[in-house]
């Protein structure tokens, strides 16, 4: 039989109050010099104790999210890109999107900041309680692929269609066979027939352009019926960044 919790710190750690244990007798001392009540005593120890869960759980989400690197709005040079629409890139950062279950598609060159942007809107969202997944759009493929080989498809599929925000990356670059294209459509479409959550995709090719990605114009068709029926579209237009020696992800 388990032994009982005795002290008040074990009793703490019990109820996995972990700073709470660490910190109470600090905040006692404060209680007493400052004249504080129970109730403000027993307040601070509970914000603290919240404050500390809630930046555990979003550095959980963050790593989970599995960004190569972190990038933040701020970050962005704004007046670089020669087309931009700023309005709309701002607007996106109330991420009502997100609870809207909205596709939000980075459309531009290479070099423009698309999955700078891509990645400052998932962290964002990271910070805000949402299950974000970011992910090579050839990663995708490649995953489901191989889970083809030991049955364990769906196992995989669920991991790029439970996420509150999915981001996919750099649609478009790589060109897909039929089997290949069959597998990305199916994410696709999983997540908006069943409205698994908000989308965001970056892609150098205009929507016009996507069956060259797919090999497929119907099937490429039927990608861009599901993408536009909830979409905003972010064009981004202007010569690289890398051009003056500035190399931000994308």
């Amino acid at each position: 039989m388990r032994n009982q919790p005795q002290t008040f710190e074990e009793k703490i750690k019990e109820l996995y109050l972990f700073n709470t244990a660490e910190r109470y007798e600090a905040l006692a001392k404060h209680a007493v010099k400052n004249n504080l009540s129970y109730e403000k005593f027993l307040e601070q120890l509970i914000d603290e104790e919240l404050d500390v869960k809630n930046k555990r759980a979003i550095e959980r989400r963050v790593r989970e999210a599995k960004f190569p690197a972190i990038n933040t709005l701020d970050q962005f040079d704004f007046s670089h890109p020669k087309r931009i629409d700023k309005k709309l890139i701002l607007e996106l950062f109330d991420l009502k999107f997100i609870e809207r279950k909205e596709w939000v598609i980075f459309v531009g060159n290479s070099g423009l900041g698309k999955t700078h942007l891509a990645k400052a809107l998932g962290y964002a969202a990271c910070n805000k309680g949402y299950r974000v997944l970011f992910t090579k759009t050839a990663h995708v493929v490649s995953t489901l692929q191989a889970a083809q080989s030991d049955n364990s498809q769906d196992k995989s599929l669920k991991c790029f269609t439970k996420p509150d925000l999915l981001i996919l990356d750099e649609a478009g670059f790589l060109p897909l066979d039929q089997g290949q294209a069959n597998l990305l459509f199916q994410v696709i479409s999983d997540r908006y027939e069943y409205s698994r959550g908000a989308t965001i995709i970056t892609t150098n090719l205009a929507f016009k352009d996507w069956g060259r990605i797919f090999h497929d114009s119907m099937l490429a068709q039927a990608i861009v019926d599901r993408v536009m029926h909830r979409r905003q579209v972010v064009k981004i237009e202007g010569d690289s960044y890398r051009c003056r020696g500035f190399k931000p992800e994308d």
